[in-house]
């Protein structure tokens, strides 16, 4: 059996070909170095937990810094020969965050460069170039990255915003059909639909993939760049551009679970990659909320807040800007909050999470595979308070796992 072919992920019955990882962005490190030095600390003792006899694949974290670094090509076949003599395999790429992720605060800076610059078309091609070099050599098959969903939400105001952002997003599917014509690789370009993004909901996914990546000007934009006929250029942005449906996004969105894979699945939008996360939900909001959310108000991350009450929604920046309205109405509201939280706690003693978010959506996934590529992704473990993190980051990433796995089954 070739490499990648035997998976971490068990051969579930409509889903063969499904790969399930965690997302390194959980380990702390901007340059190669760094990045490196984590893998090589934590990825061997995980798979000896969680898949001893089979290859367990990686969701890899890459910032522009560590990027660059690692296409120097001695740089590129270490890291191949510790994959090979691990067992291990690189399938995803999160290409989201450009620059610093941990230990400085990041908030809103997490969306820039957006997908209006020209940086983040060189960064996201240069992590495409990168992935065609790391998926297994025997079995190219297909390979995704995620990345922002355009931009943070008050920096698009304009239309000539959108067109920029949508000819970047072409010029980079241009480059992943070139790369596909050259290698046989099929790549994946995934928008991650977040709170206070330019697209955060699945109906802004599906009125800007309406609209601006399947329009006709589109097409005939990219059949120019590649030679490809106007109905070959559609079936080519099909391929390669979707979605990436992170579950703690959807789910303090509000989204419903099933309701939200049907429309994707209608408007015919590939889910390049689905990442399993679960976010903090406060079913009743009183006075005492204050007291038990302020742990979560870290200074690294943005940690927006939707209220949903009388079944209107309303949308907070970050947590002290709902908190400045806990006395404004005697109204019952819920709060649902994004912030990543360990997806095997259902019970965050004041709190509940999403978790029932993911439950479903694995439940449907059992019957009809939403995507071949899943990955949980639990980024906030060191800014999380003390009370979460009893265990080490090895055993949590192994519960987390060994969770999902049995919901896949």
């Amino acid at each position: 059996m070739a490499k990648g072919e035997e998976h971490d992920c068990m051969n579930l019955a409509n889903c063969s070909d499904c790969h399930l990882t965690y997302c390194t962005n959980i380990h702390p490190g901007e340059s190669w170095s760094e990045v490196r030095a984590n893998l090589n600390l934590y990825l061997p003792a995980i798979k000896h937990r969680v898949s001893p006899e089979a290859s367990l694949g990686v969701g890899l974290r890459l910032s522009a810094l560590a990027a660059t670094e690692l296409q120097k090509q001695e740089t590129l076949e270490e890291f191949k020969a510790f994959l090979d003599t691990n067992d291990l395999y690189v399938f995803t790429i999160n290409g989201f965050p450009y620059g610093d992720f941990h230990g400085v605060p990041v908030k809103q800076q997490v969306y820039r460069p957006d997908w209006r610059t020209e940086d983040r078309l060189s960064y996201t091609n240069q992590l495409a170039d990168l992935l065609v070099e790391l998926l297994p050599s025997k079995s190219p098959g297909y390979g995704s990255i995620s990345t922002v969903p355009g931009g943070f939400k008050p920096d698009i105001n304009l239309s000539s915003d959108i067109e920029c952002l949508t000819q970047r997003l072409i010029d980079h599917v241009a480059h992943l059909v070139q790369l596909e014509r050259r290698t046989g690789v099929h790549l994946s370009l995934a928008l991650e639909p977040e709170p206070y993004c330019f697209i955060e909901t699945v109906d802004e996914s599906l009125a800007f993939f309406e609209n601006h990546i399947f329009s006709k000007g589109t097409c005939g934009k990219l059949a120019s760049l590649t030679g490809l006929g106007h109905t070959e250029a559609e079936q080519a942005l099909r391929r390669h551009l979707g979605l990436c449906l992170d579950l703690c996004h959807a789910a303090v969105e509000f989204e419903d679970p099933l309701e939200c894979l049907d429309c994707i699945s209608q408007a015919d939008i590939m889910i390049s990659k689905m990442q399993i996360s679960a976010g903090l939900q406060i079913p009743i909001v009183t006075p005492k909320t204050a007291e038990s959310l302020t742990p979560f108000n870290d200074p690294i991350y943005l940690h927006q807040v939707i209220e949903r009450s009388q079944e209107k929604l309303r949308r907070f920046l970050d947590i002290p800007d709902a908190l400045h309205t806990l006395h404004t109405t005697e109204e019952p509201r819920e709060w649902r909050v994004h912030f990543h939280v360990p997806v095997f706690l259902e019970d965050l003693g004041e709190f509940s999470s999403t978790q029932s978010f993911i439950c479903d959506v694995l439940s449907r996934h059992r019957q009809h595979p939403v995507s071949q590529h899943l990955e949980v992704e639990t980024y906030t473990w060191d800014v999380l308070p003390d009370s979460y993190r009893a265990s080490d980051i090895v055993t949590a990433i192994t519960r987390e796992l060994q969770w999902t796995k049995a919901q896949l089954v």
